[in-house]
């Protein structure tokens, strides 16, 4: 049997009233507009209570911003919002304090590395004078004939006395200086007459000639010989540990260069 019309629309709209009535009672509760008569002075209680209320965690001075910074978006972004002010000036202030230290650890490190010491002074001092008294050479002349045989001559002092050995290790030093400079020049310039002169000596047997001077000066005059006509010319100092004095010329090296070239220099020396 069906119900009438009537009687189905109050059911209706009883139910819809009561479901949205109790529905804003609950909301109501939870909001705690309605307090139960026994809460009501536990509650009054607690918001007047300094120590228990939710305000007391922060500051009168403070913003609500210090206390939710921008986590999300990085320290640089609340900086430039206004948050962590204090922790970006501490920051600041060590940073430079820093870089100060360092500035001045790195001065100081300067200073030290460019104050010469001890034998690195003397050894400089020497340096400077013996570029004073030998000034660099000349760039070297090939000579005329290609195929002219190359010789290294060594010129051994023999007014200081050296033993046999003494002459071999000196004249060996003198040997790998003239070589060496040679070979740096034929690095940097392969086309170069430097290079062309080392690779003919090379090529036709290395030829080395030892010759007698009787003293430093005549060494040093050789040597200006050599150096103003291109030839290679270099000069051993000893370090004076076992028979000499220290810083004593020993043997000067001249060449390698084409023969007619160095028996200009050395041609009326006698042999060792």
């Amino acid at each position: 049997m069906s119900m009438p019309s009537s009687t189905s629309t109050v059911l209706i709209s009883t139910s819809l009233v009561a479901f949205f009535s109790g529905f804003a009672l609950g909301i109501y509760s939870i909001r705690g507009y309605i307090v139960p008569p026994s809460l009501t002075s536990s509650r009054e209680q607690s918001l007047n209570d300094a120590v228990e209320s939710a305000e007391s965690d922060i500051d009168e001075d403070d913003t609500i911003l210090d206390h939710a910074p921008n986590w999300t978006n990085g320290a640089e972004a609340d900086r430039r919002q206004g948050l962590r002010v204090a922790e970006s000036a501490t920051g600041q202030k060590k940073e430079k304090k820093e870089k100060k230290s360092k500035k001045k650890q790195k001065g100081k490190e300067t200073e030290d590395n460019t104050k010469p010491k001890g034998d690195e002074a003397e050894a400089r001092s020497a340096k400077r004078e013996g570029e004073a008294a030998h000034p660099k050479q000349a760039t070297a002349n090939p000579g005329g004939n290609p195929n002219e045989e190359c010789k290294l001559v060594l010129v051994v002092r023999t007014d200081l006395g050296m033993t046999k050995g003494k002459i071999a290790s000196q004249c060996s030093h003198a040997t790998l200086a003239c070589y060496k400079t040679l070979s740096q020049i034929a690095a940097r310039q392969p086309t170069s007459a430097e290079a062309k002169i080392l690779q003919r000596w090379e090529r036709l047997g290395q030829a080395k000639i030892a010759v007698q001077a009787k003293s430093k000066e005549e060494l040093l005059t050789l040597m200006g010989k050599a150096r103003s006509l291109g030839v290679t010319a270099e000069v051993t100092q000893d370090a004076g540990r076992t028979q000499i004095d220290p810083g004593s010329l020993t043997v000067l090296g001249i060449g390698p260069a084409p023969k007619s070239l160095v028996d200009q220099i050395t041609g009326g020396l006698k042999l060792l």
